[in-house]
């Protein structure tokens, strides 16, 4: 029987993806279980697997072989619908390049997902302009993208992957395109959330990014090469001469 407190949980995860005739294995006998409430960061060079990792934590994708639980219930076993339903209600993400559309105003941004779990119009606005008052852009809720900072931008992209109330919040590089500055406010987001109760997996290269984190798994050649608490993990940095893992 599964731990009650564990939220995610891989099972020998390899993804085996072709091209031409050449079979590339992106994911090799991942195993890894994450709790509700856990805050996350993986690390990796280019190709190491992490963003495969994250597509398929994400429901964007599926395993090759081996077994993924998401909070009790076996994602392999879903139908496409039904991942889609999975992902939608349990997934929030946030994106490097913010992915706002430029047309829509924040409110109308942020309403996207609640569309798309189709909630009543008044339903989603009222979610909405919640939200964006939680990550501090109450007075910002009708502008458009363009008339939006960077870190507004990416507060913007943290409400809508909130509104939905996901059991996890995935960010991908989520300071990648922020000064120094912005990038802090928006890593205080990250930890205020994360105090509140929001479990939340990141993705960086940058390592004092990664230490907002309590914990941070670092990947190479499409495997869990450590997974360690942020301490231990600058010990594990040092014994291998502070390289890039």
């Amino acid at each position: 029987m599964s731990n009650p407190k564990t939220l995610i949980s891989l099972d020998g995860i390899t993804r085996i993806y072709k091209v031409g005739s050449e079979r590339i294995r992106a994911l090799d006998g991942v195993t890894v279980d994450i709790g509700h409430n856990e805050y996350v960061a993986v690390m990796g060079q280019s190709g190491s697997g992490k963003s495969t990792l994250m597509n398929l934590i994400g429901c964007l994708d599926r395993a090759t072989e081996g077994t993924y639980i998401l909070d009790g219930k076996d994602t392999t076993r879903m139908s496409n619908p039904a991942l889609a339903r999975a992902r939608n209600e349990k997934i929030g993400f946030v994106f490097q390049s913010f992915e706002l559309l430029g047309k829509l105003n924040a409110v109308k941004n942020v309403e996207l997902p609640l569309i798309y779990a189709r909630n009543a119009s008044f339903t989603r606005s009222k979610k909405a302009k919640q939200t964006l008052k939680r990550v501090g852009l109450g007075d910002r809720m009708r502008h458009r993208p363009n008339q939006l900072s960077g870190g507004e931008k990416q507060r913007v992209a943290v409400a809508r992957a909130l509104v939905n109330n996901p059991s996890i919040l995935l960010a991908d590089e989520p300071t990648g395109n922020l000064d120094s500055r912005t990038s802090r406010e928006i890593l205080g987001l990250f930890d205020n959330l994360h105090n509140q109760g929001q479990t939340i997996i990141m993705v960086t290269h940058e390592s004092d990014v990664a230490c907002h984190a309590k914990r941070i798994l670092r990947m190479l050649d499409g495997k869990i090469v450590s997974d360690l608490p942020v301490e231990a993990d600058e010990a594990y940095r040092y014994r291998h001469g502070g390289q890039r893992l």
